[in-house]
């Protein structure tokens, strides 16, 4: 009998112990933004584009010539309402990317870095090779460089560079190490990536003043990698600011219509994106 209350007894005190860490656990449940694995999100921005130098390759029916260390700049738009205006999103340089957390910590996304490159006009260059009426373009120096004119040579990837890429990228929660305990609230992320993808260009080139040709076309490849750090506030949405290299290889872009003829160049570039997003659970 002593031994069946001793078990009555160790039986109770399991059950509200048992109870009691249940209680407990309902109490504290575990931050929404603890677990990333099974997410989705999306983010829209703005970036700034550092091109290297590089040697400008054309080649036609009738010219084939290249303008060596040829310099390039972006073409910023600046804090402008065309980044939120739908019917004219890709007038500035932007970057749109959706992504999934197959982990807590890694995601694969899909994205669009719509980069502007602009052949810096009227330098002086080395141009090898040939191309017909030498001289006629306003382009031929005493020094023995060529001037870039916009008569002889004008070109820039401004409707976009367009780098479609796919990126595996590695996120850190690096709130605790900050201080920050109520995570759902604000959450600070570092992450380290990098990814490939195809260039689909719509090349801007007038050459030995021709009409250029003007349509979208897949004409290179590119690799990048990449680091930056998220601010993720109230579960869902965030802002983040990242730091891209890479290199960019234009291996058969058009430039002429109605004539088979192409650019190609390569080079290395860095890129900073500033954006802003969601991130969310189907």
């Amino acid at each position: 009998m002593k031994t069946l209350r001793q078990l009555i007894l160790l039986s109770s005190l399991t059950l509200t112990t048992l109870s009691s860490f249940a209680q407990q656990t309902k109490l504290k449940p575990k931050p929404y933004t603890a677990s990333n694995k099974g997410k989705f999100f999306v983010y829209w921005g703005g970036n700034r584009g550092y091109y290297s130098k590089s040697d400008l390759h054309f080649q036609g029916n009738d010219f084939d010539f290249t303008v060596k260390n040829a310099t390039a700049h972006d073409k910023p738009k600046g804090w402008h309402i065309d980044y939120i205006n739908p019917t004219k999103m890709t007038i500035p340089q932007t970057n749109l990317r959706i992504g999934y957390f197959v982990t807590d910590k890694y995601n694969v996304s899909i994205g669009v870095d719509h980069m502007k490159y602009v052949m810096t006009q009227n330098q002086e260059a080395t141009v090898t090779g040939n191309y017909p009426n030498l001289g006629s373009y306003g382009e031929v120096l005493p020094n023995g460089k060529t001037k870039l004119t916009e008569d002889f040579l004008k070109f820039e990837h401004t409707d976009g560079l367009n780098y479609i890429n796919t990126e595996l990228t590695r996120y850190e929660d690096m709130s605790k190490y900050l201080g920050i305990t109520k995570i759902d609230k604000l959450q600070i992320n570092a992450f380290l990536g990098g990814g490939v993808g195809i260039l689909y260009p719509k090349t801007n080139a007038t050459v030995l003043g021709r009409e250029r040709y003007d349509d979208f076309k897949v004409a290179g490849w590119g690799a990048n990698v990449k680091a930056g750090v998220n601010a993720t506030f109230l579960k869902h949405f965030f802002v983040q600011y990242e730091w891209k290299f890479g290199y960019i290889h234009v291996v058969k872009a058009p430039i002429i219509l109605n004539n088979n003829a192409y650019a190609s160049h390569r080079f290395t570039f860095n890129q900073g994106v500033f954006a802003v997003g969601g991130i969310f659970k189907i």
